[in-house]
């Protein structure tokens, strides 16, 4: 199950990074690592961003960075 699949009010474990290059590092920097719980707080309206609540900060990521994400 990737990211962008987690129903909102849903806490998950980030279990691996796809991606390449820039991509995988830029989502790393923003704290997204294996490891880490994430929970879910809300989608905008018309579906992108994410607004997620991880390691105490709000953070809003789009779509296409989700889905790179692997959460169990």
């Amino acid at each position: 199950m990737t990211l962008r699949e987690v129903p909102i009010g849903s806490s998950v474990t980030i279990k691996k990074l796809n991606g390449t290059g820039a991509t995988k590092r830029r989502i790393m920097d923003m704290g997204l690592v294996k490891g880490v719980e994430v929970f879910v707080r809300k989608v905008a309206p018309l579906g992108d961003p994410i607004e997620l609540t991880v390691r105490g900060y709000e953070l809003s990521i789009r779509k296409a960075d989700a889905e790179l994400i692997d959460v169990e």
